[in-house]
């Protein structure tokens, strides 16, 4: 068994997005209902972490707040002390689609906290590794403009963070939220210290982000992995990707430390995507990682939440991701499996095969990877 810490704080859920549908405001034809980032999601899989008596087997570790002085290892001032004003003022927009509601600029200070937290617990070797259930998500802020329901990039500062204050060497992210993770590419771009690797799905957002000849500049270029994959594809595709693509560069890499922007919104009931991931596909690319981070930087690996939009499904998809990271198995089977049962979550098909080989003939300029002639 591991010693798996979790992080997380009851403020994370009171994080306000407002009414709205999916991720538009009511007004007009659109029907007050649920903001598609709600509490619910996060809330319902803490519940079941305490349900099914994994919490009892956890770490439980309360964040801390990031200072400013963390968050500006990122985001400059001004656009702090915008979140701040948009905060006290009880409502607003930080940029696009990244809501502000009464007291979110504390909350977002105790999110990004919270993955400072995970990665200080975890690189002092206090537990053997970390999930944060990080609230608002992070990964599309910009330095100076938030993004699709993120306001600072948790991540980010996090790895920040690890190099800045702790003093690791070399960072390895990967990023398998189903939307491409702009806002922390942007942030180590030009950084040859830093591997940034996004799977997501294909031209679904943000718009012009995360293509696959998006490589890095300057001394960061092959640093940014960008792996696009097409809609429907589901457990056989993310592990063909990781296995043809993500262990070739890690093992060249040599992290001192893995970190996971952990969005389970690839799964197969999100509302916001159109991939095939279920439960079972999140262990297996769990215990992926786990082997790498084995592999090359003693199991030191940190997972933050990100996105996920399926209240009824995340849960699940979460638990076993925690349950992987502990080498706690509970009693809790996926009570979801008649709905995709004839779905082809397990087959691999020729379409991702090629999406895969086009990323690795890009990246092959970079790094020493097999391509099929």
């Amino acid at each position: 068994m591991k010693k798996t810490a979790f992080i997380y704080d009851e403020k994370y859920f009171w994080h306000d997005t407002g009414n709205g549908a999916l991720f538009m405001p009511p007004g007009g034809y659109i029907e007050t209902d649920v903001h598609s980032e709600n509490p619910a999601t996060k809330r319902r899989f803490k519940n079941l972490l305490e349900v099914s008596g994994l919490m009892d087997k956890l770490i439980q570790i309360k964040p801390r707040p990031a200072t400013v002085e963390e968050i500006k290892f990122y985001h400059p001032e001004t656009y702090i002390n915008k979140v701040k004003e948009l905060s006290d003022a009880g409502f607003g927009d930080a940029g696009a689609l990244a809501l502000v509601g009464k007291g979110s600029y504390e909350i977002a200070l105790l999110s990004a906290g919270g993955a400072i937290t995970a990665v200080e617990s975890v690189v002092k070797g206090e537990v053997d590794n970390a999930y944060a259930l990080t609230r608002p998500p992070g990964h599309h802020a910009e330095a100076e403009l938030g993004m699709g329901f993120c306001l600072f990039n948790n991540v980010a500062i996090a790895a920040k963070y690890a190099r800045n204050i702790l003093g690791l060497e070399r960072i390895m992210i990967i990023d398998w939220d189903v939307h491409h993770g702009n806002g922390t590419e942007s942030a180590f771009y030009d950084d040859p210290n830093v591997l940034f690797i996004s799977l997501h799905q294909e031209r679904l957002y943000p718009p012009g982000r995360g293509n696959r000849e998006d490589i890095g500049k300057g001394n960061g270029i092959g640093r940014n992995v960008n792996i696009p994959l097409p809609a429907g594809t589901g457990n056989a595709g993310y592990m063909h990707a990781l296995k043809e693509i993500v262990e070739p560069i890690a093992d060249q890499f040599k992290p001192d430390l893995i970190l996971i922007s952990a969005g389970q919104d690839a799964s197969v009931f999100d509302p916001l995507a159109r991939m095939m991931v279920n439960a079972e596909g999140y262990r297996q690319m769990t215990s992926f990682m786990l082997n790498l981070a084995e592999k090359h930087c003693n199991g030191k690996l940190v997972a933050c939440h990100e996105g996920g939009y399926s209240a009824a499904y995340v849960p699940f998809c979460s638990l076993a991701i925690v349950e992987e990271l502990s080498g706690n198995r509970t009693d809790v089977e996926d009570p979801f499996i008649e709905g995709f049962k004839d779905l082809p979550i397990e087959e691999l098909f020729d379409i991702q095969k090629e999406y895969i080989a086009k990323v690795k003939e890009v990246q092959s300029a970079y790094w020493n990877l097999t391509v099929e002639a």
